[in-house]
């Protein structure tokens, strides 16, 4: 359990991740098919960058489709991906008026041409945009991107002594930028709405330390309140990355 402890000197957390569940469950809720239930998430999506930008938040990462999300029906898979190069190029002129930026993690090269068509064209009218980063996770799993590293280290050396020192002086600072972590904060808090209460392989690199907030709402009903509430909720912790609250507190009167 976290402690309630205040920390007067907490902020409005810079990179804020979210699982984005319930879509389905929602729409069966209301008699719809899980379609319209995605359909209503994506809309969603654009209300939380709004709420998430006026509140001072840098960074928004959604998990909008893991490496296990293939094996779902083949129908609502197509469904997805039809919504994701359908929808956000229609977006553009809203990104563009609020200065969202575009990013993506994950391999986007198993995605359906139409839908990296989509994104190429939206990261590349969303460039220059700095106000907020929303950063799309597709085809994107935590383990994956970790074993990825580990690839991508062991391939960097021209010989065993470039390795043999590398690995001398390897830590978690420079192991994490072989990760796919360009221009990606550390993420400070992280969201799952619709009521489980497990991270599915999300981040698993940055939620080291990440906070862990969990609500029951599903994501189609997720509301600005919601929103806030978790923030205030992230900012009444103290974060103390395996000191103490003593010495935390030192750290700021010094």
């Amino acid at each position: 359990m976290h402690e309630s402890h205040i920390d007067q000197g907490s902020s409005v957390p810079q990179h804020v991740a979210i699982i984005m569940d319930g879509n389905g469950r929602w729409a069966e809720a209301q008699g719809m098919s899980r379609v319209e239930g995605h359909k209503k998430g994506a809309k969603r999506v654009r209300d939380v960058i709004s709420w998430a930008s006026e509140a001072g938040v840098k960074q928004v990462s959604l998990y909008a489709f893991s490496t296990e999300n293939w094996k779902r029906p083949k129908l609502e898979v197509t469904a997805l991906m039809t919504l994701l190069a359908t929808l956000l190029p229609l977006e553009i002129p809203s990104m563009r008026k609020q200065g969202v930026r575009l990013l993506t993690l994950g391999d986007i090269s198993r995605l359906p041409w139409a839908a990296r068509k989509a994104l190429k064209k939206t990261k590349e009218a969303t460039a220059h945009h700095d106000v907020i980063d929303v950063i799309l996770c597709l085809n994107y799993g935590g383990q994956q991107e970790i074993i990825e590293g580990v690839k991508a280290f062991c391939n960097s050396f021209q010989n065993e002594i470039e390795k043999e020192n590398a690995l001398e002086s390897l830590n978690e600072e420079s192991f994490r930028s072989y990760l796919w972590r360009d221009d990606i904060l550390p993420v400070d808090l992280l969201i799952r709405t619709g009521g489980e209460r497990r991270i599915s392989n999300f981040h698993l690199w940055d939620a080291a330390y990440a906070e862990l907030y969990f609500t029951e709402q599903l994501w189609p009903a997720y509301t600005q309140e919601d929103f806030q509430e978790a923030l205030n909720d992230y900012m009444r912790r103290e974060r103390r990355f395996g000191k103490t609250s003593e010495q935390i507190r030192e750290a700021k009167a010094s």
